[in-house]
């Protein structure tokens, strides 16, 4: 009976940390050719063909912060208080703890440091909000876009966010 038992049981705990597992994971997954779809897509708007051609739009399924690549990002996020999209610029040098004025971090997220699991965090304390900690990959309305630089760092784009939260280069 005692082996019935500790069998059943042993089930149960795999099928609660499975559905867990599965419950937890809302990323969506796409396939080559959607990603690539969707890297067009959200393409910035420029006539200059070297920013076209080394700015690229990042997905959260890329997990980008997992290693370190000495490339710059731009974020496009807000708070809560004022809904007004702002972006911020880092080189991802450091594998935890990039911290930029503007509220946001490079860190571990979930319970154990494991180094699969780097990604953007709002600190939920740090910006007032009643809720958790914001984390890219869980879809936050306070994430808009993020976008690798791959061309040179002396030639980075100057980017904007319009009044109508459209990622632009400035002056253009």
């Amino acid at each position: 009976m005692k082996k019935r038992l500790s069998f059943l049981g042993a089930i149960t705990l795999l099928g609660t940390s499975t559905t867990s597992l599965v419950a937890c994971n809302n990323i969506p997954q796409y396939n080559e050719d959607e990603l690539q779809q969707l890297k067009q897509e959200n393409q910035i708007c420029t006539n200059c063909k070297e920013i076209k051609e080394n700015l690229e739009w990042i997905c959260p399924q890329e997990k980008p912060f997992n290693q370190v690549d000495n490339k710059y990002y731009y974020v496009v996020w807000q708070g809560n208080k004022n809904l007004e999209w702002k972006i911020c610029k880092f080189k991802n040098t450091e594998k935890i703890r990039l911290k930029g004025g503007n509220k946001l971090v490079l860190d571990y997220y979930g319970r154990v440091d494991d180094p699969n699991k780097i990604n953007l965090v709002f600190d939920a304390k740090i910006i007032n909000l009643r809720a958790n900690d914001q984390i890219w990959t869980d879809n936050s309305i306070n994430f808009k876009a993020v976008y690798r630089w791959n061309g040179e760092e002396q030639k980075l784009p100057d980017l904007i966010v319009d009044n109508n939260g459209n990622v632009k280069v400035n002056g253009e």
